[in-house]
């Protein structure tokens, strides 16, 4: 399958956006992702709740099919790569090789996340709490600062299509300044871009990058949609597509 890359500028760089979430900086051979939560499935089921168990491997499967494709120098994961402190230190067998093996293929970088603020060393990698790097930051938690790079909140947005249809897709936002990156994990979900968490990061507005199987499709705020409030509205069920209908 060819995938279309999507070039964005950031604090005056040049960056590609990949449909699988990762953002790719051409000038350092780095890949940044966000927000794996490897492991949610087992956590939630640890809480008695139904959880399919392919999350792992597609949520690895994914990041080693995107590692492939642009063969990176460094890999840098924005926090929350374990869904849980209990997830990073229980990983073994061939979980745990898997794993390790994709980490030490290249240099790779741990920021540490809310949900995993320790990481096991034996996987490889360093461990940081965020990397400043030719002026751009490179955090978990975003402030909203110029020169901004950052995960935590999973950015999704809500779209009527041309058809008339509802779509409900992750994302990165972006103003130029500043560039929020969609979850990577399997289960991750999503919050809308349109909640105050995310759209007052941006004061200026921003642009939405929408993840279709083999693109983005970059909407500007003012097209999106909010999502309904389930206590009021009785949602119909959303249409999934390779490709949302601009």
């Amino acid at each position: 399958m060819a995938f279309e890359l999507l070039e964005v500028r950031l604090a005056g760089r040049e960056f590609l956006l990949d449909p699988a979430g990762a953002l790719f900086w051409p000038e350092r051979r780095m890949l940044v992702v966000a927000d794996l939560h490897l492991g949610k499935a087992e956590a939630l089921a640890r809480r008695g709740l139904l959880a399919p168990p392919y999350e792992f491997g597609a949520t690895l499967a994914r990041l080693e099919s995107v590692i492939a494709r642009h063969r990176p120098q460094l890999v840098a994961s924005l926090g929350d790569g374990f869904h849980d402190g209990r997830a990073a230190r229980g990983l073994e067998g061939e979980a745990f090789d898997r794993l390790a093996a994709l980490v030490r293929r290249q240099e790779w970088l741990w920021i540490t996340g809310n949900h995993d603020p320790t990481i096991p060393l034996a996987l490889g990698g360093a461990v940081l709490d965020r990397l400043v790097l030719d002026g751009l930051s490179f955090v978990h938690v975003p402030t909203g600062a110029e020169g901004e790079i950052a995960g935590h909140l999973h950015p999704a947005a809500r779209i009527a299509t041309a058809a008339g249809r509802i779509q409900r897709r992750r994302c990165f936002a972006a103003d130029g300044a500043r560039l929020l990156l969609p979850a990577a994990g399997t289960l991750a979900g999503g919050l809308n871009v349109l909640d105050p968490a995310i759209a007052g990061l941006f004061p200026a507005g921003f642009t939405a990058y929408l993840l279709a199987t083999d693109r983005l499709f970059p909407i500007p705020a003012r097209r999106l949609l909010p999502d309904l409030d389930p206590r009021r509205h009785r949602l119909p069920l959303e249409r999934s597509s390779s490709a949302p209908e601009a």
